[in-house]
């Protein structure tokens, strides 16, 4: 496969907290080619739902955001809902998560992982 494009400025904003858990993840599983893939699919309360995986591979048309020595990537489906976001990591009483948080939604359900434009 090819190198996936850079862009400049970053489509995606990386919080520290979502790198540093992302780096202990990775030192978890031992695999530093391993990239988080942020992607928003069809379904959830409002329409839309974010979804976060790990992956090796970079599609051609995937969008990169290096941060803090992580990498990032957002297919090129998934990257007009997501330009400007910022990607974060949350602990709290709900439970621990990655979260983002969308300028393009017009709403969003209550827990945040499902938004409407």
């Amino acid at each position: 496969m090819s190198e996936a494009v850079s862009f400049s400025p970053d489509p995606v904003v990386v919080s520290d907290k979502a790198v540093a858990k992302v780096k202990s993840l990775l030192e978890e599983e031992g695999n530093p080619e391993l990239k988080l893939r942020v992607f928003v699919t069809g379904g959830g309360c409002s329409g839309f739902q974010y979804g976060f995986t790990f992956d090796e591979l970079v599609a051609e048309d995937d969008a990169l955001v290096e941060k803090g020595g992580i990498e990032i990537v957002v297919d090129a489906m998934s990257y007009p809902y997501l330009v400007g976001a910022t990607v974060d990591y949350e602990e709290g009483l709900s439970g621990s998560r990655f979260v983002v948080q969308n300028p393009n939604a017009s709403s969003t359900c209550g827990c945040g992982s499902s938004f409407s434009i």
